[in-house]
């Protein structure tokens, strides 16, 4: 297990969580977990997401998540960026602003194309606005978009 890692405490969906997130990301899988019974459902878990390691705990309704905190995920393309969007509203996420969207369990998580992250590192502040404001006005970001602006500026 690595020095840190995220300790998500959920109500009582940690194994629908965990589910949702195996199936939604490559590269996740559970380590350990315990269960109630041995048929129950699973209480605690070790788990890894989309290659990033995490434990979970249902620790019931006195924890809740908050936007403060969010899980990014750097997307290749918009392809990429549609592909996730499009399972999480079919899980039932909530779409935010700018890239956000808070998953069935109340994470809320960033979907953010790599061409957004390198549009705002160009070394030309009215180019970065640009991008910036257009961002600012979306909900799913939309990378052919943010490149008008870019270009545009």
């Amino acid at each position: 297990m690595p020095k840190i890692t995220p300790f998500l405490m959920f109500d009582d969906q940690l194994e629908d969580a965990i589910k949702f997130y195996s199936s939604t990301f490559p590269d996740s899988q559970i380590n350990i977990f315990a269960q109630t019974g041995t048929d129950g459902p699973i209480t605690s878990a070790e788990f890894v997401v989309g290659g990033q390691n995490f434990m979970g705990y249902n620790g019931g309704s006195y924890f809740q998540f908050s936007n403060g905190i969010s899980l990014f995920v750097n997307c290749e393309s918009q392809v990429e960026v549609d592909d996730y969007w499009s399972k999480f509203i079919t899980a039932g996420a909530k779409p935010l602003q700018c890239g956000w969207i808070t998953d069935p369990f109340g994470i809320t998580w960033q979907i953010v194309p790599k061409r957004f992250m390198e549009l705002i590192n160009d070394p030309n502040p009215i180019k970065v606005k640009a991008v910036m404001d257009a961002m600012m006005e979306m909900i799913k970001l939309d990378v052919a978009a943010l490149e008008k602006a870019y270009n545009e500026s």
